[in-house]
């Protein structure tokens, strides 16, 4: 039976990631538990510290509910080594899809994510290998592929 979970990433500042990866992968900040204005204000009624929170939201849902949660979890420490999970985003189409009309939606979406605030790496294309995508950075160096 599957469980439940949520993927955690550690970073300077929730608010600036959850704009980025919201937008990036179409998830929405859920609302605050009832009785409470913000995220930040329950998180202090439940005694959180002050310095382990950020400003704003830190959390994403997939507004259909098929997705994992995300929480952008506060840390001082910067990012300092390659990641050992990386978000795939898969905005291609699949190998249905010929090969050149691939590569046009997945550099299409590099370039929206650039315009959000990621960095474009570099290109994943072998000749004769039926595959296109590219590495990129999101706002906090974070390595993730769009494919």
């Amino acid at each position: 039976m599957p469980v439940p979970f949520q993927i955690t990433i550690d970073c300077r500042d929730p608010a600036r990631m959850s704009e980025f990866w919201g937008k990036a992968l179409g998830y929405v900040v859920p609302p605050p538990p009832s009785g409470f204005d913000s995220w930040d204000d329950y998180w202090k009624d439940v005694g959180v510290p002050d310095e382990e929170l950020g400003v704003g939201p830190d959390r994403l849902v997939d507004p259909e509910g098929a997705g994992p949660r995300i929480w952008f979890q506060i840390v001082e420490d910067p990012k300092t080594t390659k990641n050992r999970l990386h978000f795939d985003i898969e905005a291609g189409g699949g190998r249905s899809v010929p090969l050149e009309r691939r590569r046009t939606r997945v550099d299409a979406e590099a370039e929206r994510l650039v315009a959000l605030g990621a960095t474009r790496l570099r290109a994943l294309f072998e000749p004769g290998v039926d595959h296109y995508g590219v590495a990129m950075l999101d706002p906090e160096g974070n390595e993730f592929d769009i494919h």
